[in-house]
């Protein structure tokens, strides 16, 4: 049976110890959440930045846009907030209207303030640094709280063979970079990839990343490893992740829970990495 690595606790103690430089100091990190239409998920997500910010004792600035908001609009309000000296993190909630073009506005982030980690600046700079994890890189968010989970389970991650399955730009290319830098040997896995599920089962180190309900079996899974849903479905039985988690968990060493696994580390990530940015502006 696995041991659970409990991402609500994580979170809480990373959040807990932001929450305690800030109370320090005498400026507060400003993050800014823009979000752009009416997508219900989004707006939940806006809500848990804003209240994790708050709890922090960060300033926050909640820009909502209607959905008819043209890209000129948006990319004004962007440059304002890229001129503002208060706010030191800027997220854009993703995904944008389809009107909108999500490339443009993403590049047109201050990258020094880009505290998704996404700008092919920071980008650049995580390919190139092997200190990848060092205290002024913007790293990822969720790569970033999934290589924290790991480190909870006090297993050496030298030597082991990892494999991510989902090969977007948020998950999958980042986190297999941050497991190389640790040392292990991974591999990114697709729709395309040659037999799947034999690949799977040889990994130590299993990350499922995407976005299909329970598409990880049992018979996916090696006997003692670590596996790390990334998925959040929405489904008739409510939010199930990538994994089937009842069938896997007896196989596993360490599993992460969906809800309350992956999903509170990123939220605590982006507050640490508007921690950076500001440290870094300064």
């Amino acid at each position: 049976m696995a041991q659970i690595l409990d991402g609500k606790k994580v979170a809480q103690e990373l959040k807990d110890a932001i929450g305690e430089q800030v109370k320090t100091m005498d400026t507060k990190p400003g993050l800014a959440v823009v979000i752009v239409g009416d997508d219900p998920a989004s707006h939940v997500y806006v809500n848990s930045k804003e209240k994790a910010c708050a709890a922090a004792g960060f300033y926050s600035e909640k820009v909502e846009l209607p959905a008819e908001t043209t890209q000129e609009e948006l990319i004004a309000v962007v440059d304002r907030l890229n001129a503002d000296e208060k706010i030191h993190g800027i997220l854009v909630q993703l995904p944008l209207p389809k009107n909108l073009n999500e490339e443009e506005v993403l590049l047109r982030i201050n990258p020094a303030k880009d505290v998704d980690g996404f700008h092919p600046y920071n980008m650049g700079l995580l390919l190139g640094n092997k200190g990848a994890l060092s205290d002024s890189l913007l790293v990822p968010c969720t790569p970033k709280g999934i290589m924290k989970l790991l480190a909870k389970t006090g297993i050496e991650l030298k030597g082991k063979k990892a494999v991510i399955v989902g090969r977007s730009n948020l998950v999958g290319k980042p986190i297999a970079l941050l497991l190389l830098y640790a040392d292990a040997s991974p591999m990114i896995c697709h729709s395309r990839t040659t037999d799947l599920e034999s690949q799977c089962r040889e990994a130590d180190i299993l990350v499922a990343a995407v976005g299909r309900p329970k598409m990880v079996k049992a018979d996916w899974v090696k006997e003692g490893a670590i596996v790390i849903d990334v998925g959040i479905n929405r489904t008739d039985e409510g939010l199930v992740g990538d994994v089937d988690y009842e069938a896997v968990e007896p196989k596993a060493a360490w599993i992460t829970p969906v809800p309350g696994g992956v999903g509170p580390m990123t939220i605590a990530c982006l507050l640490e990495n508007t921690l950076i940015a500001m440290r870094n502006q300064s």
